[in-house]
């Protein structure tokens, strides 16, 4: 379905998942405010949705939860659905129309896009381009995967049921479930596009590992001659994608690229920039962030925000005082010399063993959860360098427990609550230490999500910085 604004007034709309991350929430208000009849389906209790709830509570939208019925579905002019839900889901093959709040969004806006994506690194370098073009152009909007509804925008921008014409461009992370979920495809053509890794993940949700591959392509699919696809030389799938663009391709490395390349890389510590034969320094030695991925990440959101125009000394002072953004290696607080890191977005085993290779110190690492059917080849080599394991109860329990067993390392655990877990690092963190929460697997069961885990361990933190009990 090509949606026209003139054509939502009265339009049946049914949001399958209202969630609490806001794209069921954006979008249910998004459409009852331009007057469609509004309905949201959720399998959630009205207890457990009450954050969203509340929000909507000044608009008239009907609810049913605890429950779907086919009817809600197959008696709708357009499905929209949460990234969560399974598109196999014997609901959505009821439906007429499907789509989602990014592909409503960028079927209906005009405005300039950088999209990311990628397995780990796409949060934070989609914030860093967002900083940087902040500075140029301060009404820069930054949504999707990282917990914002474009739809917001949208709504915003919008006079007497009219869109305003807006100048500034918009920063979009992107999950592979969201670009799958962009319907009709032809919406999702960035000026800019991005992959910064390909790692396993999501494979209790993908029948294949390819599937997740071809995902991911979808971010640069759409694209001609006339936009630009950024890509990871060190990962064997970004050269993949590299020969599949019709866009015009630039790379980033952490080594020297290829003479014939044009891109990104490191020499050490310091990023360049290469461009029409010329190497221009473009990401400083000193960075407000820590970790080498992170200087990899900066390094990417450099390239992407060179091929826009941004001139390079605005890059490289912008990208110099980012600070990062939570749940990846958010420094918390400082307690009797333990410095208390938060990098609960840190899903997968690499992202924490990224993390653990970010400090010098000894870390006491925080870890364990759902099991997302990863690999956990060579985590134990990561687990050499802890200076304590404390394991959080979940399914993925075994899996760390046999990487410790191969590493040689004890482990505490697991605990039954992230404050027990906390309780008993205290008991043996020395002034020195890092105290990392990096769970290296999902959150589901114990927490909410990744973003409430990453939320209690800073509550329980600031609670023992105060008054040094939790």
């Amino acid at each position: 379905m090509n949606l026209k604004l003139e054509d939502i007034p009265g339009m049946r709309i049914t949001v399958m998942g209202l969630g609490l991350h806001g794209g069921g929430a954006a979008a249910a208000r998004f459409f009852a405010s331009l007057g469609a009849r509004v309905l949201v389906t959720d399998l959630r209790s009205s207890k457990e949705l009450s954050a969203s709830l509340t929000g909507l509570k000044d608009l008239e939208i009907e609810y049913r939860l605890g429950e779907h019925r086919l009817k809600d579905f197959s008696e709708a002019d357009l499905v929209i659905k949460n990234p969560a839900v399974p598109p196999g889901s014997e609901y959505l093959k009821a439906a007429h129309h499907v789509s989602s709040d990014i592909a409503v969004f960028l079927g209906l806006s005009g405005r300039e896009v950088f999209a990311i994506t990628g397995t780990k690194g796409k949060s934070t370098t989609a914030s860093a381009v967002h900083h940087v073009l902040s500075r140029i152009k301060s009404e820069t909007d930054l949504g999707g995967n990282i917990t914002i509804s474009p739809l917001n925008f949208l709504l915003r921008d919008m006079k007497d049921g009219s869109l305003k014409e807006k100048n500034a461009p918009v920063v979009l992370e992107l999950s592979s479930w969201q670009l799958a979920d962009c319907l009709p495809r032809e919406v999702l053509k960035p000026r800019y596009s991005m992959i910064t890794n390909i790692m396993h993940d999501h494979q209790n949700r993908y029948d294949t590992f390819e599937d997740y591959v071809a995902d991911k392509a979808l971010i640069f699919s759409n694209q001609d001659s006339n936009d630009v696809s950024v890509f990871n030389y060190d990962d064997p799938y970004g050269r993949k994608y590299a020969g599949e663009s019709r866009a015009r391709v630039l790379y980033f490395s952490g080594t020297l690229l290829p003479a014939a390349l044009e891109g990104g890389f490191l020499k050490g510590t310091r990023g360049f920039l290469r461009r029409e034969g010329q190497e221009v320094e473009i990401l400083p030695e000193t960075l407000a962030v820590p970790g080498a991925h992170n200087r990899l990440n900066l390094l990417a959101a450099a390239v992407m925000l060179a091929s826009s125009g941004v001139p390079v000394e605005t890059i490289k002072s912008g990208l110099a005082d980012f600070r990062g953004i939570p749940h990846r290696l958010e420094e918390v607080a400082r307690i009797e010399g333990v410095l208390y890191v938060n990098d609960s977005a840190a899903t997968i085993p690499e992202a924490a063993a990224a993390a653990i290779a970010s400090f010098n110190a000894p870390v006491r690492l925080i870890a364990g959860g759902t099991d997302k059917e990863l690999d956990f080849t060579g985590f134990s080599d990561a687990l050499r360098r802890v200076a304590g394991l404390y394991l959080l109860k979940g399914n993925a329990t075994p899996r760390f427990e046999t990487a410790a067993e191969e590493a040689g390392i004890r482990h505490r655990g697991p605990f039954e609550s992230l404050e027990e877990a906390l309780l008993q690092v205290q008991e043996e963190a020395r002034p020195g230490d890092v105290v990392l929460l990096s769970p290296g697997c999902a959150s589901f069961g114990m927490f909410r999500n990744e973003f409430h885990r990453g939320d209690l361990f800073r509550d329980y933190v600031r609670r023992l910085a105060g008054t040094g009990r939790l």
